[in-house]
């Protein structure tokens, strides 16, 4: 998805591990720009207008405009980044050049909503398999998410990837039969009863059972 943002950038010079040290205590941090059959760059980039796209609702996958000082402008992608392990910090990103006439692949989150009626009415468990799915589309054509409604599902019944429909230059690229959500049952869901209720109605067995071992061993001791 294509949005009106632009990114700062400046070729780097140096190269190295210390040099990337250096940059990061200045408050900037390495970045590489690579695709469209053009040479690759070495950058330096703000970590913070970075980490605002990374946090925006559509990650990612947003399209912005990159502008390398003294150099190329282009529509990018942020295709890969590092965190520190502890500090959780920005350490180094990858962006992609972007042709907005060709299609590329992308992952897409996948959101449910809906109350089941195997959850509501037979006791079960809605269960999430898949969180997003790979598609090929054109870059301003990119969805922030797919939406999936899972009401009418009962105990049993599934959403797979491919009941998710695609539009405009859309194609699925995630198998069609990978399953999205499903509905569990619990135990006692399966007869359409809450898991409560038919652990209710086991204890009175228990219970018999107890009473006629009791009454099995006093015979016994009266004899």
């Amino acid at each position: 998805m294509r949005k009106d943002i632009t990114i700062e950038a400046e070729i780097r010079t140096a190269r190295g591990k210390n040099e990337a040290r250096r940059l990061r205590q200045s408050g900037r941090i390495p970045a590489v720009l690579y695709g469209a059959y053009k040479d690759s760059l070495a950058l330096s980039v703000d970590p913070r207008a970075v980490a605002r796209i990374l946090h925006s609702p559509s990650g990612h996958n947003t399209i912005f405009q990159l502008n390398v000082r003294g150099g190329e402008v282009t529509p990018a992608m942020i295709v890969d980044w590092q965190y520190h392990p502890v500090t959780d910090k920005l350490l180094h990103v990858d962006f992609k050049r972007i042709d907005p006439s060709k299609k590329i692949r992308v992952r897409v989150p996948v959101l449910t909503q809906g109350d089941p009626r195997g959850v509501k009415q037979q006791g079960g468990l809605l269960e999430i398999v898949t969180r997003e799915i790979e598609i090929e589309c054109l870059p301003e054509e990119i969805p922030e998410h797919f939406t999936v409604d899972v009401t009418p599902l009962w105990i049993g019944q599934n959403l797979r990837a491919g009941d998710i429909p695609m539009t405009g230059s859309m194609r699925l690229v995630t198998s069609p039969e990978a399953v999205i959500a499903h509905v569990i049952a619990l135990r006692g869901a399966a007869t359409g009863e809450p898991a409560e209720a038919a652990q209710a109605a086991a204890e009175p067995e228990v219970i018999k059972k107890g009473k006629k071992e009791e009454e099995e061993e006093g015979e016994g001791k009266k004899k």
